[in-house]
């Protein structure tokens, strides 16, 4: 059942990895092509317009994104009357996935598995059914009643925190293990499968990808400044400003120079 008096279930999508967006979409298309998605929201600021514009029933909100975190979106939306039944998707993270758990929260894995999504799918359709549910401008059901207690654990436990930061990275060269300092390395940048690591003396690739080792960065030292380009900010020379829409950094000591994501355009602002 999608559909009630006549009107389709409606939801959007909050996810900054453009690749996962495109497969969320995708599988959603086959598991539930009855749903309509409204809009698709590429950081967590956009999520809260988004979600006010088009007040959907169903946000499927990923965990770690610039500008808000999901778990900073849910907490504003939760605050709301009409808020939205929250789908959120992760990374293994197993202290959330328990806590999830044991909230009764709805959320996926990523990497997304069919089976598992067909089942939340699934379940969010027998909600549906089975409560008649006749406010489509409303939340399928109020949000669990500890839910605030529950996030701000969640917000307080979230990579990023001193105790979860990363200090070494091991990264292959050839035959050999080479540890790198977190306080040695200049950038991060994805290339293909890979996230190239980039020393003062080197480089290294290592499989995991830049969005998992930004979770383990702090935000502090080491900056975002586009989807596939982490900076640590000490090596950070000037931003020029090289157009109403380009602004460009450039590094001390170093010839690489990067273009800066209009989406983090604030990292560079007057105080």
């Amino acid at each position: 059942m999608s559909k009630i008096m006549n009107k389709p279930i409606t939801a959007i999508i909050a996810e900054d990895e453009r690749l996962m967006r495109e497969r969320i979409l995708a599988m959603l298309g086959k598991a539930w092509p009855e749903l309509e998605i409204m809009a698709v929201a590429t950081d967590g600021l956009e999520a809260i317009s988004l979600w006010k514009k088009h007040r959907p029933q169903i946000v499927f909100l990923d965990i770690r994104m610039p500008g808000k975190t999901g778990l900073e979106v849910a907490t504003e939306m939760y605050a709301e009357p009409d808020a939205p039944h929250i789908v959120f998707v992760t990374a293994h993270d197993e202290y959330a996935i328990k806590a999830f758990e044991k909230g009764a929260i709805d959320y996926l894995l990523k990497p997304l598995e069919t089976d598992r999504l067909a089942a939340t799918v699934a379940r969010l359709k027998k909600q549906f059914q089975d409560k008649a549910y006749t406010h489509p401008s409303r939340s399928l059901s109020p949000p669990p009643p500890d839910v605030t207690t529950l996030l701000e654990s969640l917000l307080n436990h979230h990579p990023g925190s001193a105790k979860s930061r990363l200090k070494w990275i091991r990264a292959s060269m050839g035959n050999q293990i080479r540890l790198i300092n977190i306080n040695d390395v200049v950038f991060f940048q994805s290339d293909t499968k890979y996230t190239r690591i980039v020393t003062h003396d080197g480089e290294a690739l290592v499989r995991t990808p830049l969005k998992e080792l930004l979770e383990g960065l702090d935000e502090d030292e080491f900056w975002q400044v586009h989807r596939g380009t982490i900076i640590n900010a000490r090596v950070i020379d000037r931003a020029v400003r090289e157009g109403p829409e380009k602004l460009t950094v450039y590094l001390k000591m170093r010839t690489e120079k990067f273009a800066v994501s209009r989406q983090f355009f604030h990292l560079f602002k007057q105080s």
